[in-house]
């Protein structure tokens, strides 16, 4: 391609390329003219293309001759254009400016009439395009969890273009977190797990004048996305940069592939969980899974110039103040009122500490959610999804501030997770905040500590998978029957058999139960089998059909959950006992492992779907 057609090419927006499809309500890549008569002469004028995607090109032009006069205009312009960016990809890869990498298979919009490869009449198959009732939009369906960083993914399932796969798979970034993540997208049947993290990284022009000069990158924004297992509901949880925790032991991988290992902390600021001693965000995963009993799957995490560059390609986000704010670190100067901010107002109102409630890190942390869930909100609305434009620059920005672990590093990847949280609809995302109190070890208040009487039963709502919100009757009736199991006859504490095995954190956690057991409760059969093969998240109780009575008395007396009982298939024999194994969610002998059903009094929430004033 000569200089004069690559001119040309960057004149036009690649978004221009989509064509909406009424039957599906998706955006479709075009790049073939859809009038049969000049079909072959316009191949001659189109760039050759590598041979798998001229097969692709063929078979996808066949079903689509016969449409309107104006379509076929539409679709030669379309097909200019993609041409071109073509040539320009290809001659880019000539000149050696990015590797030639393997691209997943492609995801295009197949013909009505048929599966690809298929031959078939190009009437026919408008035909069958025509009888078939038309899906809900599913663009609709993709939730843009973290104020952009999915944004891609309405691209990806919308366009299927190889040179678009191959430009946002270049943009990410990925870092292995080795044990700390999931190596699968998600496990199905199980609850999802995501970590935000927002660092205070100063890259991009103009946030020379933002956060620490020099600073790696430390935990300063960090939001953990608990998502249900029936995908009906998810709790988005701020974790406090300023509070107190302890840092476990954590491995990272250094430049050269080898590992380092770095020692754990405790008692220090959240925040140090990344970057401080050369930590990753696996680190961070493993500090939140040690305060919360939460397995972290993956983290997203994004810096200052990506809230700029997500803000202003959404179109601006939507904020409501209560007060005028004037703010002299953060630079926002805004009027009480309803405002649509983008770039450097957008950072300065997910910065500014200085002008809602106290002043604290903690008010702060409630306008981001506000913030974020406004995005959210408005990259679901329609101005958002049906402009082409403003999602190709949305998914190109959300991509380049992206940095992910590497199970979810593709956009292949990244797609499948996306389309696994869509199935959650906004009503039902909550957002809360980790309960704190002032540091007690403390004159001058600086730091915060877990409020453990709130806290700990709000974990323990997030690791049975209690919903925040009212959900549908589908997942209450699952609840339900796992709650039968705990309705019927308990035996006498004296007929009890139970073996005791330690699979949690608490050192001698077998013995002391057997001892409170037996000591408390008169549970003489217990026994104490030390630790288990595995660590576990979650305590569990197995037992045979025949043993239900006793699992019923233990799970009163233990305060297990109904989630906690594994009830088998085959009757027990002879003195066969039942098995306790004690998870991470095991605090100490007599403290209920039960969630409550509702969170604590006090614990402040706030729904993604109703707009709310920052104070």
């Amino acid at each position: 391609m000569d200089a004069q057609s690559r001119g040309r090419a960057d004149e036009f927006d690649p978004a221009d390329q989509w064509v909406l499809n009424p039957d599906t309500g998706d955006y479709e890549l075009r790049l073939n003219n859809s009038g049969g008569d000049s079909a072959a002469a316009s191949q001659a004028t189109q760039p050759r293309v590598p041979r798998r995607r001229e097969a692709e090109h063929v078979r996808d032009t066949g079903g689509r001759r016969g449409e309107s006069a104006r379509d076929g205009k539409r679709e030669e312009s379309a097909r200019d254009v993609g041409a071109q960016r073509r040539g320009t990809a290809r001659d880019a890869q000539g000149r050696g400016s990015s590797p030639r990498r393997e691209v997943p298979e492609q995801r295009g919009h197949r013909s009505a009439g048929g599966p690809r490869g298929k031959g078939g009449s190009g009437q026919a198959e408008a035909a069958g395009r025509r009888s078939r009732k038309a899906p809900k939009a599913r663009r609709k369906k993709v939730l843009l969890w973290t104020g952009g960083t999915l944004a891609f993914v309405l691209v990806g399932l919308s366009v299927g273009g190889y040179a678009l796969y191959q430009h946002f798979d270049g943009n990410l970034n990925t870092v292995d977190v080795g044990t700390a993540g999931n190596k699968n997208v998600f496990d199905n049947d199980a609850p999802i797990n995501i970590l935000v993290i927002g660092t205070d990284k100063r890259t991009g022009k103009g946030n020379e004048g933002y956060g620490d000069k020099g600073s790696v990158g430390h935990a300063d924004t960090n939001i953990l996305f608990h998502v249900s297992k029936d995908r009906s509901n998810a709790t988005a949880l701020s974790i406090p940069r300023d509070m107190i925790v302890d840092i476990p032991e954590c491995r990272t991988k250094q430049p050269d592939g080898s590992e380092k290992a770095i020692q754990g902390t405790a008692g220090v600021r959240f925040n140090q969980s990344l970057g401080q001693e050369g930590r990753g965000p696996g680190c961070t995963m493993l500090t939140v899974e040690k305060l919360t009993g939460l397995k972290v799957d993956h983290f997203m995490m994004v810096d200052f110039n990506a809230v700029k560059e997500l803000s202003t390609a959404v179109g601006g986000v939507e904020v409501c103040l209560a007060k005028p704010v004037k703010d002299k670190d953060s630079h926002l100067d805004l009027p009480a009122g309803e405002h649509r901010i983008q770039g450097e107002d957008a950072l300065a109102f997910v910065r500014t500490r200085h002008s809602f409630g106290n002043e604290s890190d903690l008010d702060r942390i409630k306008a981001q959610q506000q913030f974020l869930a406004s995005m959210i909100r408005q990259m679901q609305s329609d101005d958002t999804l049906t402009s082409p434009t403003k999602l190709y620059k949305l998914a190109d920005a959300a991509t380049k501030a992206l940095t992910v672990d590497s199970g979810i590093g593709s956009v292949t990847k990244l797609t499948e997770l996306a389309q696994e949280l869509g199935k959650v609809d906004t009503k039902n995302i909550t957002f809360v905040t980790v309960p704190v109190k002032d540091n007690p070890a403390e004159k001058v208040r600086a730091t915060v500590v877990p409020d453990e009487a709130k806290a700990d039963p709000l974990f323990a709502m997030m690791r049975e998978d209690t919903s925040l919100t009212e959900v549908n009757a589908q997942k209450k009736k699952a609840k339900s029957k796992q709650e039968a199991l705990l309705k019927g006859p308990r035996a006498a504490a004296a007929d009890v058999r139970v073996d005791v095995y330690n699979g949690g954190e608490i050192g001698g956690a077998a013995q002391t139960t057997v001892t409170w057991l037996q000591n408390s409760h008169g549970v003489l059969k217990s026994t104490n089998k030390a630790n288990a093969p595995a660590k576990i998240a979650k305590t569990t109780l197995e037992y045979a059909p025949n043993q239900a009575d006793q699992a019923r008395a233990l799970a009163d007396l233990m305060g297990l959950p109904a989630s906690a009982l594994k009830q088998g298939t085959t009757d027990a024999e002879g003195l066969q006992a039942m098995v306790l194994t004690l998870g991470a969610d095991f605090k100490g002998a007599g403290i209920p492992i039960a969630a409550p059903a509702k969170a604590p009094e006090g614990v402040q929430q706030a729904n993604a779907a109703k707009p709310e004033c920052a104070k």
